[in-house]
């Protein structure tokens, strides 16, 4: 009790009401913690370096940073592209593109998948035209990228909007006073002012692609080498050698820790 009171005395200092609000606290966050804990306990007392370092192990690392970097690149060309126009112009249906592009941050991932599924498979609605001219989606690495471009995709979007609307409009039109073009305004203004939350949003937008499972799974099946990634070896893992899934997992633990660190410094460099 007393330790307490001396770390939280604004929360304590009303004596056993404070208490409504710890309990509850710690119990939430032995929720997060617990499972954290024993997974890094069953690596550690586990054959960590042979497991990490198979041919399953291996492939699939070698495949979830191939293809979420992909996903990435892919996403900010176009992303900061379509975040910018969001955040700084008017235009018919923007509330229904705005909608558009969040929806895939709440979609179930197994919707997802099928939707593109339906979309992009040899029955699917742009699967015959594409068919026609040699292209095959489904079950492809490419699917791989698609997918995880399609799930966090929208994570970065929706920073860098944010990041945009927040430039002070009077930079624009001082801007604009001095000769500068949109380009310009981009490039020299918009950009550097929204630098943070760009690389914010990429952050969470790699976490995301990096740890994708269900949508993959649908649209581009889990084949060793080509499609299987991490988190897809980690769910085979679980019938044919825990020790890798372990492995994956605590490894998919570490990046996911340093990336929110990175997220959380920059977000109290705003600040």
């Amino acid at each position: 009790m007393s330790s307490l009171r001396r770390h939280w005395p604004s929360l304590l200092s009303n004596g056993q009401s404070g208490w409504v609000f710890v309990l509850p606290s710690i119990v939430l966050a032995a929720l997060f913690g617990v499972p954290v804990l024993a997974l890094v306990v069953r690596a550690a007392g586990s054959d960590f370096l042979a497991s990490i370092s198979s041919s399953t192990a291996l492939q699939a690392l070698r495949l979830s940073l191939l293809t979420s970097v992909l996903s990435l690149v892919v996403t900010v060309v176009f992303g900061t592209a379509l975040a910018y126009l969001l955040a700084r112009q008017k235009f018919p249906l923007k509330p229904w593109v705005e909608i558009l592009v969040d929806l895939p941050i709440v979609l179930p991932p197994s919707v997802a998948g099928l939707a593109l599924l339906m979309a992009f498979g040899r029955v699917g609605l742009v699967g015959p035209l594409l068919s026609s001219v040699g292209i095959q989606l489904p079950f492809t690495t490419a699917a791989v990228v698609i997918a995880q471009t399609f799930v966090s995709a929208p994570l970065y979007v929706r920073a860098a909007r944010i990041g945009f609307a927040q430039v002070d409009v009077q930079l624009e039109e001082a801007a604009y006073v001095e000769g500068a073009n949109p380009w310009q305004l981009f490039r020299e203004v918009m950009f550097p002012l929204a630098g943070n939350a760009l690389v914010s949003g990429a952050i969470l937008c790699w976490a995301r692609a990096l740890g994708e499972f269900g949508a993959t799974i649908l649209f581009a099946g889990n084949l060793e080498g080509v499609t299987q990634t991490m988190p897809l070896a980690v769910y085979i893992g679980l019938e044919k050698s825990l020790g890798i899934a372990v492995a994956l997992s605590v490894m998919l633990l570490g990046v996911s820790i340093v990336l929110m660190a990175a997220t959380r410094r920059l977000e109290s460099r705003e600040h």
